[in-house]
């Protein structure tokens, strides 16, 4: 079987597309890593070449992200859903190290995965505080609220403050987060749908995480650098009378960091995927070529759709529109059918909507290039014109 395909243009959410270059080597070394004979699926997490994968990778990240010896690199097994689980009981018990109290986590909510992730410190059984909720009376999001409406929280009593920082769903993106307006807090940062598509200020952040299979790689592995300051805990005894859950030992960031990501199993070939896109991106010529290149295709994209305000809808304050996920209706819903048909037939794919929105969604990851987006800006173009 060749190796070769057609070029996608492929807009799905996640998982998302992939380089070509990139999957062609991935296939190659599938069936034999540096010339040992066996996989990268296949080596073992602990030896030579298994480690090389992970520290190859962590390096490239530092490179291509300017991230400060300050912080850790590390990778967990699962998706961002399994931060919603892991940051709340470890930054609390850092939390506790510092202060002797279990504090209230703090949650921007600006979409649906801000507020699950909310929902789970809840359910995990800490006593959350709701910075702003953006949700409308309506039970829609698409803003992010002025600053002045947010309920700032008590630093001494904050382990840290949430939030997502591109709403995936809902096409929401901060261009800036107000980092001033909570001195002495921990800012903790779910990057999981815009990873690697701009230029980053570590050191405003105590945490920042997200799931690979969105922006530069595979399900089943998630990146998290996070501030070392972070990593001294109290005892479980003492975790115990503060009555802070106990982080499973193989979330536990301290544990996972001591085994160079290696506690348990780590996917390693997964784990491989994100060593080759981020050397496909500094081969690119590294973040700040990329966020200019997807400047582009988001104005591109969002300035076609714009020409027929009768035509389509943007659901998203101009303030808050993301340019990894691009949200839009058609007014007459009932051409919503006919529209991811006809953009099928010209090879224009994974543009529904998520099922709890509806509508349309365009991905325009790091690997949709700007040809493919014009395509798409184009039939979003013609669609128009046959149908208003």
């Amino acid at each position: 079987m060749s190796l070769d395909r057609e070029e996608p243009n492929y807009f799905g959410a996640g998982p998302a597309q992939l380089p070509t270059n990139v999957l062609q080597q991935a296939a190659k070394d599938l069936i034999n890593f540096q010339g040992l004979g066996i996989g990268a699926g296949e080596i073992s997490h602990r030896s030579a070449a298994g480690v090389g994968i992970v520290n190859h990778t962590k390096e490239y990240l530092r490179k291509l992200w300017q991230i400060p010896v300050t912080h850790e690199v590390f990778f967990l097994q699962g998706g961002g859903t399994t931060g919603f689980s892991s940051i709340p009981t470890n930054l609390s018990a850092a939390f506790a190290k510092k202060s002797g109290k279990k504090g209230r986590p703090a949650y921007v909510i600006t979409g649906s995965w801000s507020k699950k992730a909310c929902e789970e410190a809840e359910r995990l059984g800490f006593d959350s505080q709701v910075v702003v909720n953006a949700k409308t009376a309506d039970g829609k999001f698409g803003d992010i609220p002025d600053v002045d409406k947010w309920t700032i929280p008590v630093a001494e009593d904050t382990p840290y403050v949430y939030y997502c920082d591109n709403e995936t769903v809902h096409g929401v993106e901060f261009q800036e987060f107000p980092y001033e307006k909570f001195p002495g807090v921990e800012i903790v940062a779910d990057m999981s749908s815009n990873f690697l598509s701009k230029p980053v200020d570590f050191s405003k952040y105590g945490l920042v995480f997200g799931g690979a299979q969105k922006n530069v790689g595979i399900a089943g592995v998630t990146i998290y650098i996070i501030k070392k300051s972070l990593l001294d805990y109290p005892s479980v005894k003492e975790l115990r009378k503060l009555d802070i859950p106990i982080t499973p030992i193989a979330f536990d960031y301290p544990t996972v960091i001591s085994k160079d990501s290696a506690y348990n199993t780590i996917p390693t070939f997964a784990v491989h995927i994100i060593e080759l896109v981020l050397e496909n991106l500094i081969k690119k010529g590294g973040i700040e070529i990329q966020q200019q290149e997807n400047v582009k295709k988001s104005d591109l994209l969002y300035s076609t759709l714009e020409k027929y305000p009768t035509f389509y809808h943007l659901p998203v304050t101009k303030r808050a529109r993301s340019r990894m996920n691009v949200v839009f209706t058609i007014k007459d819903g009932s051409l919503d059918a006919e529209f991811l048909k006809e953009a099928s037939d010209v090879k224009l794919t994974g543009l529904k909507g998520h099922r709890s929105v509806g509508g349309m969604r365009a991905s325009l990851y790091n690997a949709v290039t700007l040809p493919s987006v014009q395509l798409l800006a184009d039939f979003v173009d013609k669609f128009a014109k046959a149908h208003q």
